[in-house]
């Protein structure tokens, strides 16, 4: 392979990272440009997002550098997610970031850096490869979790996040390098082939790769805030800038789960009875725990970033559902976008209510209907699709992952996972109790900020329309799952 078609199969994260560069160096020469390096940043997304729908639709399926990164429908999938991830948090973060920091610029270019290693996650097939992108992308949401140096919470957010990161991050690695000792190679399918001709003449194997994907799945759960490597994520949402809880939210989340899916069906197909199990486990724990803390919280963040944890244990559920594997995978691609977009939208609303009111607080949303009903009815969608009811995109990707948990046989999953939903709806309904029930403290109509409601009605536009016509994003999640040949 010549290096102009390895060029162009990399371009989505080539032009991130050329766009990065741009808006840090113009920044450092330009110093009024600040407010206009936010639609810089804003254009740098389209290209790269071309780039992938281009590669995706020419049915790109070629492994690169040394085999270390791959390029195929599933990378540009999650590519794709994360270019749309970051360009609705670089769009409702303008005025934000505008009242509170005079250090927009560097903030817009570590979002398109962040970009670019959630890209590199999705695309990476070796252990060393998928380590340092998930370490990129870690030290550039510390960064941006602690971007606000002056409040005490976002510098606690970030500091834990930081610690806690270190400590799973160690562990991953050792993990890593253990499944390196073991099978002499790093790279994912080959780990597959050595692990197969170890069981064959030495079967006992499993005792000694279990305590290395052992290792290696905290790294991931990280990622995912899945119990109980999840303490990190409600202070974090909580301190962080509201557009890097919304990216903390969606992109890393999607992305572990990316590295989650290759990892598993790529190098430990003949482990899957050890892994579903485990995962199993995670799945029930993670959905139960972060809704019943969810229903205490008075602040939405903290609220979200519970509800966020949920959300990851019943993607779970389509991870250990994958007999058959079309449905649990499928599932698990479309509940990523359908996530996005409805999590995403959630969050934009609260930074669209945060910036003209300062506050968080759930008891603060009271008669936001006579105050702003436009929010107020696009915050009742998100939530409505955050539990799962029709018609949102939600209820399609629960009805998909749910579904697969039953076509393989797990109902006592899928009734955990339906309880649990059923309990969600508590805490949602919650805010939308305050918000159409309750009389507002003053019936002053609130401004609400152009760039955040604009973020704010594009998710709700996706949400609905998935959820009514979910046909064209099925199509490209059946288009996407290329890994189907791997699992045995």
């Amino acid at each position: 392979m010549d290096w102009a078609e390895t060029l162009i199969l990399l371009s989505p994260q080539l032009l991130l990272l050329f766009w990065a560069l741009l808006v840090l160096g113009l920044d450092l020469l330009i110093e009024k440009a600040k407010d206009s390096l936010a639609y810089l940043a804003l254009a740098g997304f389209a290209p790269a997002l071309v780039a992938a729908i281009y590669l995706l639709a020419q049915g790109t399926d070629r492994s690169l550098l040394s085999g270390m990164v791959h390029v195929d429908a599933y990378s540009l999938y999650f590519t794709i997610i994360a270019c749309l991830a970051s360009g609705l948090v670089i769009l409702a973060s303008m005025e934000y970031m505008k009242a509170r920091t005079r250090y927009r610029s560097e903030f817009y270019g570590l979002l398109l850096l962040a970009t670019l290693a959630m890209s590199l996650m999705a695309s990476s097939t070796n252990l060393i490869m998928i380590y340092l992108s998930i370490e990129f992308m870690s030290l550039t949401s510390y960064v941006l979790v602690g971007y606000f140096r002056d409040d005490p919470k976002s510098s606690e957010g970030g500091l834990k996040y930081f610690f806690f990161g270190a400590v799973t991050s160690s562990l991953m690695l050792y993990g890593m390098s253990l499944m390196y000792g073991a099978t002499g190679t790093t790279d994912l399918a080959e780990i597959a082939t050595n692990l197969a001709a170890m069981q064959a003449i030495m079967p006992p194997t499993r005792f000694l790769i279990l305590p290395a994907l052992l290792f290696m799945l905290v790294g991931f759960s990280f990622k995912m805030a899945l119990v109980p490597f999840h303490q990190w994520s409600p202070d974090a949402y909580e301190g962080a800038p509201t557009p890097v809880a919304t990216l903390l939210s969606v992109g890393p989340k999607a992305m572990g789960f990316a590295i989650l899916l290759r990892v598993l069906l790529t190098a430990f197909p003949a482990f899957q009875f050890d892994w579903v199990a485990i995962l199993m486990g995670i799945s029930i724990v993670t959905m139960t725990l972060g809704n019943l803390t969810a229903m205490r919280q008075t602040n939405i963040k903290r609220m979200l970033a519970y509800s966020s944890i949920a959300q990851a244990g019943y993607i779970l559920v389509g991870v250990v559902s994958i007999v058959p594997f079309t449905v649990g995978i499928h599932g698990v691609l479309l509940y990523l976008m359908a996530y996005l977009f409805t999590n995403a939208g959630a969050f934009v609303a609260v930074i669209a209510f945060s910036h003209v009111t300062n506050s968080d607080e759930i008891a603060d949303y009271a008669g936001l209907v006579r105050r702003a009903p436009a929010l107020a009815a696009m915050m009742v969608i998100f939530l409505m699709s955050l539990a799962g009811l029709p018609p949102t995109a939600g209820f399609v990707a629960k009805l998909f992952v749910f579904g697969a948990a039953v076509q393989a046989g797990y109902y006592y999953l899928a009734i955990i996972a339906v309880v649990n939903s059923v309990i969600s709806v508590v805490y949602y309904f919650n805010v939308v109790r305050q918000m159409f029930f309750l009389p507002p403290p003053t019936e002053e109509r609130l401004s609400l900020p152009r760039f955040p409601m604009a973020a704010a009605i594009i998710c709700v536009v996706l949400v609905l329309i998935i959820g009514l016509y979910p046909q064209p994003l099925i199509d490209l999640v059946g288009q996407s799952v290329t890994l189907l040949a791997m699992v045995r």
